[in-house]
Formats: C-alpha cells, structure tokens, sequence
C-alpha cells in the first residue's frame, strides 16, 4: 500500500444503502479512494429490536459484513477498509456491549443514542425540528430541560456500560434544542450536564468523534466547537467523521473541524492505522 496519502483524511462514521444511506457501499469506497483517502469506515446504524426504516435489517447483517470483505480485498492496495457499526444504546439489553454486537466480526463500534423512552415508547429525537419540537410537545409535556437531561443521562449509562471505540454525535440533541429555546447551551443547568458528561467520558477512556454532518448547512459541529478546549482539558481523544449519507460529503467540514481543533489547542486525532488507533498529528498543509 502506498504511504503518500494526504494525513488526517480518514472518515469512521458513514452509512450507505444497507441502511439509511443513499448509495450503494462501493459508491463511498470509490469516491474516498478518489479524494485520496488513507482509511475509510462503513458503519451502518445497527438493527434495533424493533422494525426502524433507518436501520440495518438483522437478517441482512451477514450480507453487510460480507459485502465489506469484498471490498477489503478487492482495495487492500489503495485504501484501508473497516467494519464498523453505529450502535444505539437504548437500554441495558440492548447496547454496544450486547453480546451479539460484541460477537460481531467488527473493527470498531460507534455508541449512540437517537431515541429516549416516554411512558413505554422510544421516540426519535435525532430528528427535523418540526417533528422535534410536535414530539416534545406530545411525548415530553414541553419540558425541554428534562428531555435534554434525560439524553445526556442515557449517554452516560451507555458510557458507562462501554462496549464501543468512541462516541457518536456527542450532543446533537442541542442542536434542535437550540430551535425550541436558542439560549439552552448557555444555561448553566446546560453547562454542568455537559461538564458532567464530558467527564464521564473521560474516566472511561472513550473516544469523542468531531461529527461534522451540519458544518455546511448549520455552522456547526458535534460535539459544539465551544466544548473543544474541555476536551482539550480532559484529555479526551478525539476523531473527525463526516457522518456521510452521500458520497460526496464524506470529507465535508473536516478540513474546518481540523482548524477548529488546533485553535483549541489539540493537535492530534486518532485514526485506524493496521487495524490499531494511533494518534496521528493534524496536518492542514495535506489540504
């Protein structure tokens, strides 16, 4: 394999057509093979215990991890190809660390949280904000403060229970939030949770991706640019994914993530070398 790949130009977290993706697996191995890429994930969102159009079927699961092999050999002389999944915590029989998900021939599990329970039903938040905001009314009695609690929480316990490489989209939820009360991150009920759990993640020696699927449309990053120097503080490794549900975005706000991360004084991110994640230096000049 040839070494003359720009640094830093990896990407974990991407979904394709196996689940809520919109083109073919090979699709994004061939775009990522063009743009230069050194390593490059698949990571379905897994199967939940219930029917989910946005999820990977269980009974498609050996076809998915087939399907990655395939690729593996038919790339292993242009790109490093990992199989990964984004797994859903939603409680505590269900989770990253569930023994079927462990048993799975993976390279590296995301732990994610898209769904909170009220009154037996999960409801999606990871959302538009039109349904966000009809489902806080109907599901949560508008009490925004409690919902939000409620999601940072249940990251915990999935911190917490482990079972997975690094946290996916680490506050997301703030970001529809912010629709239904624009001032929440600067609460400081808002500042000790995410504090809390930040600090949760760091004593168990997690991983935080730099999720930049809303950088062009919405500014932003998850987690939020202004919690960079508190993982800097805590010592949190940290990666950069563009969460791609089209080939074409698979490198999209990573070169401003990156930017974004030396201002706050980090100067290295992990990325899947041999099969190992190794810190690797933030290179902008590769850009």
């Amino acid at each position: 394999m040839t070494t003359d790949r720009p640094n830093n130009r990896t990407n974990y977290h991407s979904h394709c057509s196996f689940c809520d993706g919109k083109a073919p697996m090979e699709d994004f191995v061939e775009e990522a093979v063009r743009q230069g890429f050194a390593a490059y994930g698949i990571s379905s969102h897994a199967p939940l215990p219930f029917p989910a159009r946005w999820t990977l079927e269980a009974e498609r699961m050996a076809a998915y991890l087939a399907e990655i092999d395939r690729l593996k050999a038919a790339y292993a002389d242009r790109i490093e190809l990992y199989a990964g999944l984004e797994i859903d915590y939603l409680n505590e029989q269900s989770n990253p660390a569930s023994d079927y998900f462990q048993k799975l021939p993976l390279d590296y599990r995301i732990g994610s949280v898209h769904l909170i329970e009220s009154r037996g039903k999960y409801v999606d938040i990871d959302t538009d904000a039109e349904t966000f905001a009809e489902n806080l009314r109907l599901h949560f009695g508008d009490d925004l403060r409690k919902l939000v609690t409620d999601y940072f929480d249940k990251l915990m316990r999935m911190v917490s229970t482990g079972g997975f490489d690094f946290v996916g989209h680490a506050d997301k939820i703030v970001y529809n939030a912010s629709q239904c009360q624009p001032d929440i991150a600067e609460q400081p009920w808002y500042r000790q949770k995410i504090r809390e759990y930040f600090e949760t993640i760091a004593r168990h020696g997690a991983m935080v991706e730099i999720n930049t699927k809303k950088y062009h449309a919405g500014g932003v990053f998850f987690p939020n640019r202004s919690h960079f120097r508190l993982l800097r503080e805590l010592r949190i490794p940290v990666l950069v994914n563009s969460d791609a549900h089209l080939p074409q975005t698979i490198d999209s706000g990573r070169r401003e993530a990156l930017a974004a991360l030396q201002e706050a004084g980090i100067d290295t991110v992990m990325q899947l070398t041999g099969g190992r994640w190794q810190p690797t230096k933030i290179d902008l000049a590769a850009y």
